[in-house]
């Protein structure tokens, strides 16, 4: 192996976690073979110009997030997270199947509340939750659908068993970097990358407006879809103009849309055009000044009714925030069980209910020991690593876990797994988690195969969130077979609309999928000539 790992597999052993890319003896992984080959020959030089050159690239494209109130290109590593096809089919099944838990959940939580009444849950854990809105009970949303689009966030632990962290079906963000990392990694290590049945991530867009537009309201043959931004100044902005352009929509604000009648408009050069499907990138709590909050000037006043009436989908649906509870977390184990019959696929991290008397004072005896965490907490923000933290900082928060016991939960400090990370003159084992995304559209729920990994830049760091830092990686999931080319599957028709797309890059999107294909073709004929040589 190159000397750019030299002391890797001592640092590993330190972490004590798993690591992705070597077994224990510093052998790399089959999975991993190729990756190891094409590093192996590559010099700090080599890696360094190529790290240089993805990163100029992420800031040309404007592939950007704030860090700070700066904007930096979103730091993506030169090794990829691989994961097998075996492994990938178990995360695949049991992302799959906790997405159909938790709609089922918020369908019931703003209904007949069963789940409450058969004792599975206690009415409190509904009703304290901070994004539980009373707005939207009896709301049955057009389309049928209330998780349009999740990211779960999955970690695989010391023993190399993956877990479920935590659940995103409010306004999950991310899946830009998945496309935009797939293009970068396509030229920073062809070497691997053309080696390889690597399963494609760009047809996420066409599945995704695909769901959307199923899910519009009944008897709207050729529903109109926009994507709903804050704005230029939203962190994730980058993404709303990306999934816009990719899919063909209108890429629009809470001005540019008008509510009459129980429908909604939007606003062009020919004047209002109804839009029947609205792909939301907003909180709930700006979505609509009549029913939140009436300083807001993101949304537009008249959204939660029209909904109601079924003159409009929003995705994902008002309310959502209920299942994304860190508290409600905890108890979906058994939703799965109660709603599908099945037992979870990917199990939990335990974790402590620190509003039961009994787990809160074993807690507060172990502070020190474990990572305690808000229940409406997101980004990293208020996370607290006991063994890292200070004497005050445990005092501190001992206070707020008495004061409000309903809001934290606590869990034991994982090791998450190591994939190899460029820092310095040499890669350093670096912990990284997983947030694939699936699609729903109400029949099926389709999981992108791959999502983003996020790794933390920082040695021995456990927090991964890019606004405290981290950065990502390209995930690898490979095929037993050859794909079914993007092409080959039907896309819905969109019409064209009187605005243009803020973002172009349609003939990019098809430019990445066809220089794998070549790579892929190019490496076959190489071998194929050395073979007969």
């Amino acid at each position: 192996m190159s000397d750019l790992f030299q002391d890797y597999s001592e640092a590993a052993g330190r972490s004590g976690a798993y690591d992705e890319m070597f077994a224990p003896g510093h052998v790399a992984r089959r999975s991993y073979g190729q990756v190891a080959g094409a590093l192996q020959a590559l010099s700090l030089a080599d890696v360094t110009a190529r790290a240089d050159s993805m990163a100029r690239t992420f800031l040309d494209r404007g592939v950007t997030f704030d860090y700070a109130g700066e904007e930096r290109p979103f730091p993506l590593d030169i090794v990829p997270r691989v994961i097998p096809a075996d492994e990938w089919t178990v995360l695949e099944r049991g992302v799959a199947q906790r997405v159909r838990a938790l709609e089922s959940f918020l369908d019931d939580v703003y209904g007949k509340m069963a789940v409450v009444s058969d004792g599975v849950i206690p009415r409190q854990l509904v009703t304290t939750s901070a994004h539980f809105h009373r707005q939207v009970h009896g709301f049955e949303p057009a389309g049928g659908v209330r998780v349009h689009v999740s990211g779960i966030d999955v970690v695989r632990d010391a023993a190399g068993t993956f877990r479920v962290l935590e659940d995103n079906v409010r306004v999950p963000s991310g899946v830009s970097y998945v496309l935009e990392n797939r293009r970068a990694m396509a030229k920073g290590l062809p070497e691997a990358f053309g080696q390889q049945l690597i399963r494609p991530v760009e047809e996420y867009p066409r599945r995704l407006l695909s769901a959307l537009r199923k899910t519009a309201p009944s008897g709207v043959d050729d529903p109109t879809v926009v994507v709903l931004t804050p704005g230029v100044f939203n962190s994730a902005y980058f993404e709303h103009t990306l999934l816009a352009g990719l899919m063909g929509v209108e890429l629009v604000e809470g001005r540019d849309l008008i509510c009459r009648g129980n429908r909604v408009y939007m606003r062009t050069t020919a004047g209002e055009q109804r839009v029947d499907v609205i792909y939301k990138r907003i909180d709930d709590e700006f979505l609509d000044p009549l029913q939140f909050r009436s300083d807001s000037m993101l949304g537009c006043p008249g959204l939660v009714n029209a909904a109601r009436a079924g003159g409009v989908t929003i995705a994902n649906a008002v309310g959502n925030g209920v299942a994304d509870d860190k508290l409600v977390y905890s108890y979906v184990p058994d939703l799965i069980r109660y709603y599908l019959s099945e037992e979870p696929v990917i199990a939990n991290v335990d974790t402590f209910r620190l509003e039961e008397k009994e787990a809160r004072e074993h807690v507060l005896d172990r502070l020190d020991e474990l990572v305690v965490k808000p229940v409406d907490g997101s980004g990293g923000k208020g996370l607290v690593i006991g063994p890292d933290a200070s004497r005050e900082e445990l005092d501190a928060l001992r206070q707020r876990i008495v004061a409000d016991p309903r809001g934290w939960i606590a869990q034991p400090v994982l090791q998450l797994s190591t994939v190899p990370t460029l820092s310095g003159d040499r890669f350093g084992p670096r912990h990284v988690d997983l947030r694939p995304f699936a699609v729903n559209d109400g029949d099926d729920v389709w999981v992108l195969p791959g999502g983003l990994t996020r790794v933390a830049l920082k040695e021995g760091s456990l927090i991964v969130n890019s606004s405290q830092g981290g950065g990502s990686k390209d995930t690898w999931v490979l095929a037993d077979s050859p794909q079914v080319p993007v092409e080959a599957i039907p896309r819905p028709a969109v019409t064209v609309r009187d605005r243009v797309s803020v973002w172009p890059v349609e003939s990019n999107w098809r430019d990445s999928q066809k220089e794998q294909q070549q790579q892929q073709q190019q490496v076959s004929k190489t071998q194929e000539v050395a073979a007969n040589a």
